[in-house]
């Protein structure tokens, strides 16, 4: 009787272990559910604006968003002219440029995000930097880097012997297409020259 007893109980304390087991690993996940932090994430796109916009000003640029829930909410941006070139709608997180922009001047802006509790000025999330692109429009005629280019040839030269080189510059963002591309051509003198896209 004394083995029957012992082989039932090696028989039912695995059972009992897995149970209590699955208990407390239950118990733990339900404990860390509850005291999960929720995670906050600044939410926006690409911020940019094109250059010399003619129309009236404030001129829309983009929006900061969090993904906090907080009716006292208010938006801060700071930084490079954060609050005289560029404001934001500290309820909306829309930001205005209130001035025209020139690409050939400064081509982009860093600014900094904040959001905070209107009630005591405390941050409600860790602030966070972005950058306001200022997207090039053809606004630039090329130019010559200097004045007067000088060249010579011998006489009876072969046809296609190189003269002199000329060189002209585009202000214009060269990477976008055909902004900054240069083309030449003889407008006098066309009848003995030629001039190729290189000059």
């Amino acid at each position: 009787m004394g083995h029957l007893i012992l082989l039932l109980s090696l028989f039912l304390a695995p059972a009992f272990a897995d149970k209590e087991s699955q208990k407390t690993n239950h118990d733990l996940a339900s404990d860390s559910v509850s005291h999960k932090r929720l995670k906050r994430d600044w939410i926006w796109n690409q911020m940019h604006i094109k250059e010399e916009i003619d129309t009236p000003l404030p001129h829309h640029v983009g929006k900061i968003t969090s993904s906090v829930r907080n009716s006292n909410a208010k938006y801060i941006i700071e930084g490079e002219y954060a609050n005289t070139i560029f404001k934001v709608e500290e309820t909306s997180g829309d930001v205005y440029a209130f001035e025209r922009l020139d690409r050939e001047k400064k081509a982009e802006y860093e600014l900094t995000a904040l959001i905070i509790d209107r009630r005591n000025n405390r941050s409600l999330e860790p602030p966070s930097k972005f950058i306001i692109k200022v997207y090039d429009i053809n606004d630039n005629a090329p130019v010559f880097v200097q004045k007067v280019f000088n060249g010579s040839v011998p006489e009876m030269s072969p046809v296609g012997t190189s003269v002199t080189k000329v060189t002209a510059v585009d202000a214009d963002d060269p990477t976008v297409s055909g902004h900054a591309t240069v083309t030449y051509q003889v407008i006098k003198g066309d009848e003995y020259f030629t001039i190729d896209d290189s000059g």
